[in-house]
């Protein structure tokens, strides 16, 4: 657990040190609100819906971002319970909190915008549109750098959360692409049987 530590504060130091700087210093925080309560996917997925080429892609960004809220935010936060880094005793006397943006509560481990903002881009990503995935995966790890920068998640944090988010974009696309129609096939299958039976 030490050496992780000692990685999160090295991390923090080099972002302290070498890029904190008047223009990241107001371009980090509006890019990290960008991903509170991944209210930018979400958005994101709505309009998707509207579209009938890009449709499943909107749905799979939905399930992707509900396996982040359930699997993310309601077990392994609760499970692990490490505390933010500002929280942190063993680094009371030396942690800096910038201020950039308002303390969040709860636990630390995943990066809960991360894993979420991961897994929404990497689900685009299936789409095989450059023009679609690239920005969106730009963005995603725009979010997941901001965090650290803004000093809320250690990077280990973060990691977990790309991770996680890259995970649970597989598993939205499982879900979307061939549970679902396997499902669907199956109920109309036994429709079709029931009809000819009666």
């Amino acid at each position: 657990m030490q050496a992780v530590l000692n990685f999160d504060w090295a991390v923090f130091r080099f972002v302290q040190e070498h890029l904190w700087g008047p223009f990241l210093d107001f371009l980090m925080p509006l890019i990290t609100r960008l991903g509170d309560a991944g209210a930018i996917w979400i958005i994101t997925a709505i309009v998707l819906l509207f579209f009938k080429k890009y449709r499943k892609y909107g749905f799979m960004m939905i399930a992707g971002l509900l396996f982040s809220l359930i699997i993310t935010d309601n077990i392994i936060k609760p499970v692990i319970q490490r505390p933010r880094p500002f929280d942190l005793e063993l680094w009371k006397d030396i942690f800096v909190y910038p201020d950039y943006v308002k303390r969040p509560h709860g636990y630390s481990f995943p990066s809960g915008h991360t894993s979420s903002s991961l897994a929404a881009a990497t689900v685009l990503i299936f789409s095989k549109k450059k023009p679609v995935y690239i920005p969106a995966m730009i963005l995603a790890l725009l979010i997941a750098f901001s965090r650290i920068y803004v000093h809320v998640h250690y990077c280990t944090d973060v990691l977990a959360g790309l991770l996680a988010g890259i995970i649970y974009a597989l598993l939205a696309f499982l879900l979307v692409e061939k549970l679902i129609p396997f499902i669907a096939a199956k109920v109309k299958g036994r429709k079709n049987k029931d009809k000819q039976t009666a």
